[in-house]
């Protein structure tokens, strides 16, 4: 006798052999004999079809190994919730229904955060009328669940009161306005999901999100509208995306509230091939930034990544009619180059020469170590490469003056900035790091 099959079984979730499907059709499947279920596997590699059998399409699939077909007995219906609760705190279905339940003395509220990831869910016909089931709902997760945007937008009316919504992993691709509903939101992760190009326009209309996360979406382009007073996109101050062009931080740049960046994994190139110019460039561009990769930007990080920055750029700024009259085709590829000039002042002619080949010899530095606190020491003259470490040239300073490099302050001064000195204060950073240029002077001193 073959088991019971519920008579809402098409769209449940099922359990076989500890993995899980929904099912997708019921009845027989001709030259056999039986009943089968149509299942779609959550994994599309787990079947052997689309729901197509001998020329006879019985259910459709996503993927097209995504379908199989079982027998009842081996599939698995579980429990469904108000009946799991019901047993296990022996409570009947009005009060699993109603908005607080009492089990042991102790009240169970619905509201707050709900984890509902790596489900399959049935959505409701109806989601406003749940209104008030969901009132104080406050975060919300839903990775992994094979959900499309109108599907999450068709259930929004249900969280009035909604500020952080998880997404990750579900099938969302372009991104319609969320006109009327979501509007509390302030965190949005998108993360992991194929969006579509030029879909990120329609999140200006959450008016108080704060943080979206577009990782590992395939977007390598972001665009929004000249940031004005009043403009919506100004109030984001967290975003992660991953981007292939430098177009598109100077796009980021039109948000001036944008204060923590993640781009890890990002496929932005600088003229050298350094990841580590690459993320001096991105500090450069976006002034407004404190955060980049989760790590805090020091004031000392954000002058070297401009002043090189300024140098890196200056012969093309002089070509395009430099401080006079900038052309409009360098602006756009620069727009904050002005700013820093403003800043910094304009770079001198021997910053303006394009670089040597990459030899030994043109990467050293000549540079004088002075005592300010010793009068009687002579000054060292050495020439050092320019990827040196500070801690290497503490170990040098080690060898010449017997003084343990924990002990020992470091400073520098240049000619073109007589009178400022400027701290060396990371062990870990080189000297390019730092604008040491050859000919400067560098002050050590120790306790």
């Amino acid at each position: 006798m073959e088991p019971e099959v519920p008579g809402d079984a098409v769209g449940r979730r099922v359990s076989i052999g500890g993995e899980r499907a929904t099912v997708r059709y019921v009845g027989p499947v001709p030259p056999t004999t039986g009943l089968w279920l149509g299942v779609e596997w959550d994994s599309p590699e787990r079947g052997k079809h689309n729901g197509t059998h001998e020329g006879v399409q019985y259910f459709t699939c996503r993927h097209p190994k995504g379908g199989s077909f079982v027998r009842p007995a081996k599939v698995s219906f579980g429990v469904d919730y108000l009946n799991a609760v019901q047993q296990l705190y022996e409570i009947n279905a009005d009060e699993v229904l109603s908005e607080e339940i009492s089990i042991s003395s102790k009240k169970l509220k619905w509201g707050g955060v709900k984890e509902r990831s790596y489900n399959r869910l049935r959505l409701p016909s109806e989601p406003s009328a749940l209104c008030q089931a969901f009132c104080n709902l406050k975060v919300l997760a839903l990775n992994s669940c094979d959900l499309t945007w109108p599907q999450i937008l068709n259930c929004a009316p249900m969280w009035p009161q909604l500020e952080d919504l998880c997404l990750e992993e579900n099938n969302i691709t372009e991104l319609q306005r969320p006109e009327g509903v979501l509007q509390p939101l302030r965190s949005l992760n998108l993360s992991s999901n194929p969006l579509v190009q030029h879909t990120v326009f329609s999140m200006s209309a959450l008016p108080r999100l704060e943080k979206l996360n577009l990782s590992r979406t395939g977007l390598s382009d972001v665009r929004f509208d000249d940031a004005a007073p009043g403009k919506n996109q100004s109030h984001y101050t967290k975003l992660n995306v991953c981007l292939s062009q430098w177009c598109v931080v100077d796009e980021l740049a039109k948000l001036p509230s944008l204060v923590q960046f993640s781009c890890r994994g990002n496929r932005l190139v600088s003229s050298d091939g350094n990841p580590k110019t690459a993320n001096q460039m991105l500090i450069a561009k976006l002034g407004q930034l404190v955060t980049l990769n989760s790590c805090e930007i020091y004031p000392e990080d954000r002058r070297g990544a401009e002043l090189d920055y300024i140098k890196m750029f200056g012969e093309e700024w002089l070509k395009a009619g430099g401080q006079s009259q900038t052309g409009t085709e360098f602006t756009c590829r620069h727009p904050r180059y002005q700013n820093l000039i403003d800043k910094y002042g304009a770079p001198e002619e021997g910053e303006l020469k394009k670089p040597e080949p990459f030899v030994l010899k043109n990467q050293l530095l000549k540079v004088t170590f002075v005592f300010p606190d010793d009068a009687e020491r002579k000054p060292i003259e050495k020439k050092l490469p320019a990827s040196m470490d500070v801690q290497k040239v503490k170990g040098l300073l080690y060898r010449l003056l017997k003084v343990p490099a924990a002990d020992l302050k470091l400073t520098y001064t240049s000619p073109k900035m007589a009178g400022t000195e400027f701290e060396i204060d990371s062990d870990l950073k080189t000297l390019q790091f730092y604008s040491i240029e050859d000919g400067d002077q560098v002050l050590v001193r120790w306790s």
